[in-house]
């Protein structure tokens, strides 16, 4: 019966064939259909608010776009050098924020220079801990060093090292944490070193959580949504489990995600607490509150709310350095960038109580220069952090904040009175008789104002920088005002070396951090000098291209 049937089958076959050929012979066969449309570049699947994967649904099916480079940073000049006599008085925040020193490491790890705009000096200072004194028990929140010596950037001047150390806390007593996530999942953050890192990094932060802090979530892509209401940590697979589900897609509102984050942080606003939103994002605004000016004011506004703001950038492409930095530094914030799942562990485990524990708001600096001691001084770093002169005593005005544990160090190069390395010309017919001050052996008054968190009335500290805080020569001065002094070089090295001699380069550089790396218990000041052989090989190359375009 099978051998029948198999047999009738291929008869029908046969005729079928036959049909068709002859059919073939007698009509004209119609074009072929044509052929389907090619994929998109990208295919995002469209999803709720939050893009969380729902149950049973097949996850999206996405290409990644091939890399562009659309990094935005802020044009700022260098601060200048400036005569004394003319312009006696700096002013300035302090600026804790480490971006710039991770961003700049990516670019040196893929082979190329980054932008000199990216480059921010007191940023790669700031990024390591220096060994300063903790502050007596009683006394300010942080205490204050200040070291005088000979400049290795150039013969005849010195510079000038103001060193801040906050005071630690215990663990034990620190205040509970009151923390909202705001997450973007917009389509730019669908790569490996955007969302996906984001999402480790806040899984290790958790690991260094009190099960009484709580935290909630809420994403922005083409519209904002809450994903998790405040949840204490002692619920970390409910946390773990919202993350896990989100996914990335869309247009990117983050001023929408910005007012949904602040609103429900005052919703749960806790007067013992450290209220905070934390925004992880490359920074690539393109729905709602997109404008600079307006996300500042926006900020600026919310931070008299009590709750402070961190920034966490990620990727690279279209990473949006000016606007993260513009609303970190209006909202009573801090900006770091993550690039690694180490640097993560760094600003999210390691260094967390500075992060998130306030123990300062609104830190000033003023240096008025004795002009019978210094010629000329620099700032070295710091041009987005100037503030005039009348604004160090307007407690309106504000500032950058310290952290528990955080060090910050400000450097200025100056040029004593009767050097000949002075950079200015005198005036033929300016006054330039510099008896009138007081030819005391001080070289500089440097005061400093804060407030305590939460308070609105600053307090000052001040004092004098002597001959006794001085040091005769480099290798004699403590061993962190030599290793900030190589960073300050490595940074004005990126910056192209204008404002160092000629006999100081990358060389003098390693030479100079080697000789102060002192206990490096995770390996960044080694990991520095090998930026900065990275660095050099990166220079070599670029002046190599350069040469051949113009050949």
């Amino acid at each position: 019966m099978r051998g029948k049937i198999l047999a009738g089958v291929a008869a029908i076959a046969v005729l079928a064939a036959c049909t068709s050929q002859d059919m073939a012979e007698d009509t004209v066969a119609p074009p072929p259909p044509p052929p389907p449309p090619p994929p998109p570049a990208v295919a995002a699947m469209e999803a709720p608010v939050g893009f969380a994967k729902m149950a049973g649904a097949p996850s999206p099916i996405m290409v990644q776009p091939e890399p562009e480079f659309r990094d935005k940073y802020e044009d700022v000049d260098p601060n200048p050098v400036k005569l004394v006599s003319e312009e006696p008085v700096s002013t300035f925040s302090i600026d804790v924020d480490t971006a710039s020193y991770a961003n700049v490491r990516r670019f040196l790890e893929d082979g190329v220079l980054p932008p000199k705009d990216a480059v921010r000096i007191e940023e790669l200072i700031n990024y390591f801990d220096y060994t300063y004194p903790q502050p007596a028990e009683g006394e300010a929140p942080f205490s204050t060093q200040v070291n005088l010596m000979p400049s290795p950037f150039a013969e005849g001047r010195e510079l000038m090292q103001i060193g801040i150390q906050g005071r630690d806390i215990d663990r034990d007593a620190r205040p509970p944490i009151n923390l909202t996530l705001l997450m973007d999942v917009s389509g730019s953050m669908f790569s490996d070193d955007k969302l996906p890192l984001a999402k480790q990094a806040i899984k290790l932060m958790l690991e260094e959580m009190e099960p009484t802090d709580t935290i909630a979530i809420v994403v922005y892509a083409g519209a904002a949504g809450e994903i998790l209401a405040p949840t204490q940590v002692s619920e970390k697979r409910k946390i773990v489990a919202a993350l896990e589900e989100l996914r990335a897609g869309g247009s990117t509102a983050g001023g929408e995600g910005l007012r949904l984050a602040y609103s429900l942080a005052e919703q749960g606003l806790k007067e013992d607490a450290v209220n905070r939103v934390m925004l992880l994002t490359d920074g690539d605004f393109n729905v709602g509150i997109s404008d600079p000016e307006q996300l500042e004011d926006f900020v600026s506004r919310k931070r008299e709310t009590g709750i402070y703001l961190s920034v966490l950038g990620f990727g690279r492409g279209n990473y949006n350095d000016a606007m993260m930095q513009k609303i970190a530094q209006t909202g009573n914030g801090t900006a770091a960038y993550i690039d690694t799942l180490s640097e993560a562990r760094k600003v999210l485990a390691d260094d967390l109580s500075g992060n998130i524990f306030p123990i300062a708001d609104d830190v000033k600096i003023q240096v008025e220069f004795n002009p019978a001691r210094v010629a000329e001084y620099r700032l070295i770093g710091y041009e987005t952090r100037l503030l005039d002169r009348e604004d160090f005593s307007n407690d309106k005005v504000d500032a950058g904040d310290i952290g528990a544990g955080t060090s910050v160090t400000a450097i200025y190069e100056i040029t004593p009175v009767g050097s000949d390395a002075t950079q200015i010309d005198p005036l033929r017919y300016g006054d330039n008789d510099t008896s009138k001050a007081e030819p005391s052996g001080e070289y500089a008054y440097v005061k400093l104002r804060y407030k305590a968190p939460g308070e609105d009335t600053s307090t000052l500290l001040e004092r004098a920088v002597t001959g006794s805080d001085r040091v005769d020569n480099v290798e004699d001065a403590p061993q962190w005002a030599r290793f900030a002094t190589a960073v300050a070089g490595y940074g004005e090295m990126l910056k192209g070396g204008e404002a160092l001699g000629t006999g100081f380069g990358w060389e003098s550089i390693r030479n100079l951090a080697n000789g102060a790396k002192g206990p490096d218990e995770f390996g960044y000041r080694a990991e520095f000098v090998q930026l900065t052989r990275l660095a050099e090989t990166a220079e070599a190359q670029a002046a190599l291209r350069q040469q051949g375009q113009e050949e």
